[in-house]
């Protein structure tokens, strides 16, 4: 009888050994888990600090940052043609054409465009549009990016590779203008990347101010652009 009784100790005591041997490994494996989330945690939060600092996820297609202006260069100031009704006038006096062409498309596409014009008025374009601003000569984004930009109703001054910068500054103190209240309102001034056939050209949706030649008139004749084609795109973002 007694060896029974010790038979049945032993089990008994090997069984709350097991038993505390499983609750063990359980609170181990909770221990873990809990570890390995606040891990995981940090981790999303590390990632996410990165991705505002580098400007965000959703913005890292739209490529170079523009920038405001700060050029204080003289210009000459408006005279009669800077007006929206005085556009052939002014493009006459510079030596520019005034020119409209059809749409070419409004589609988004992640694949580089043909356009038919250059430089570009209308077409495919990818999602991310430029933004706003004054970009230094060779960040100009790629042109499915500034597309997108003239369908939002921007106006787009670019010139030629190789301009002086004495007038690229000039160009810089015509965006710093204030127009509808705002200094570069709705605008954007780059270097041209599509070996456009002008010295100077300006651009709104399916529309075009192209000078062959760089003259004091060409002030006013964007003057007058920018005044009849600002937000006249299909779409209208503030």
């Amino acid at each position: 009888m007694a060896s029974r009784q010790e038979e049945k100790q032993r089990r008994r005591e090997e069984r709350l050994a097991q038993e505390r041997q499983a609750d063990a490994a359980s609170a181990r494996t909770r221990r873990l888990q809990m570890v390995g989330g606040a891990i995981l945690v940090v981790a999303v939060a590390v990632v996410a600090v990165v991705l505002v600092a580098a400007g965000g996820g959703g913005s890292s297609d739209s490529g170079p940052s523009s920038r405001v202006g700060t050029s204080s260069a003289s210009i000459p100031a408006a005279g009669p043609n800077a007006k929206a009704d005085k556009l052939p006038a002014a493009a006459k006096a510079a030596g520019c054409v005034a020119k409209k062409f059809p749409v070419e498309g409004r589609t988004h596409v992640t694949t580089s465009v043909t356009y038919k014009t250059n430089p570009p008025t209308s077409g495919n374009h990818n999602p991310t549009p430029a933004a706003d601003g004054v970009y230094v000569p060779g960040t100009t984004p790629a042109k499915e990016h500034f597309v997108h930009s003239l369908e939002h109703g921007r106006i787009e001054l670019q010139y030629r590779p190789g301009t002086p910068k004495r007038t690229i500054d000039q160009f810089e103190t015509l965006f710093n203008e204030k127009f509808n209240g705002t200094p570069g309102y709705h605008m954007l001034l780059f270097e041209n990347n599509t070996k456009m056939p002008y010295a100077v050209a300006a651009t709104a949706w399916t529309q075009m101010l192209g000078c062959p030649r760089m003259n004091n008139r060409v002030f006013d004749a964007v003057r007058a652009f920018r005044a009849r084609y600002t937000d006249k795109g299909p779409e209208f973002i503030p």
